[in-house]
């Protein structure tokens, strides 16, 4: 059984002060719900990585990063690298999300060398693809989706330690959301594609998450579909009581 996994990627949000005391009313909060087969992951801005990991240490959710640099190590003013989070007990890091994409410029080849590097110091990717809004009604999805997985995971074995999100870019930051039957078709493709590519084991054990505007009023209707194991939550999970109740509702579901 695959577990299901509810992340907060929190992007360039909160002060010191208001992580600190969302992570204690999140550990207060887990302490009284039985998570099952649930793993909560908060992803903070990266100045809060130690204060976080330090309290996660105490409590039932992991820490994830939002991102590393293509290097592992050397004069790379502002960057981190992936044996940084290693050395701080960082359990994820977030690669490829659309913002980083299209903000940053990065390409699926900077992700396939940031995922080697992330594998290489034992921190478990998320690894994300999605298609643009143009794309999707182009009726190219599935050949944009297919290509980002080649190049992504081009020279890479998985055992694993690796989760996939698929981010419809079209909904990210806009309040759309794909419908639960359009996201699970492409969870669906995505699996699909991993059992051709490397097994059907890798493909039935790999958690596929949703991260295209998740939230309390959608994600019981996502968790229900078959191949979506979770959620890569912006907005949502920057409010102690609307992450609580999407977690409540994964364990429940």
């Amino acid at each position: 059984m695959r577990k299901i996994i509810i992340a907060g990627n929190w992007k360039m949000n909160k002060t010191f002060q208001e992580t600190e005391e969302f992570l204690l009313e999140l550990t207060d909060f887990l302490n009284e719900v039985e998570l099952n087969n649930i793993e909560v992951t908060i992803c903070p801005p990266a100045l809060y990585l130690e204060m976080a990991t330090d309290i996660a240490f105490e409590s039932k959710f992991s820490i994830g990063s939002q991102n590393i640099s293509v290097h592992e190590f050397g004069a790379f003013t502002g960057e981190i690298s992936a044996s940084m989070l290693k050395s701080m007990d960082v359990e994820y890091c977030i690669i490829g999300h659309s913002e980083r994409r299209k903000y940053f410029n990065e390409t699926n080849e900077m992700i396939n060398t940031k995922l080697k590097i992330l594998r290489r110091n034992k921190v478990i990717p998320i690894v994300c693809i999605g298609e643009t809004l143009e794309e999707r009604e182009m009726g190219v999805t599935k050949k944009i989706i297919t290509h980002q997985l080649e190049e992504v995971f081009n020279d890479i074995e998985i055992d694993g330690n690796i989760v996939i999100a698929y981010e419809p870019i079209w909904a990210i930051g806009t309040g759309k959301t794909a419908t639960p039957q359009q996201a699970q078709e492409i969870h669906k493709f995505i699996r699909k594609w991993l059992t051709d590519n490397y097994s059907e084991r890798i493909a039935e054990n790999l958690p596929v998450l949703y991260g295209g505007s998740a939230k309390p009023q959608n994600i019981n209707d996502l968790l229900k579909q078959p191949d979506i194991d979770g959620g890569l939550i912006g907005g949502a999970s920057l409010d102690i009581e609307k992450f609580s109740e999407m977690i409540d509702i994964a364990a429940r579901n």
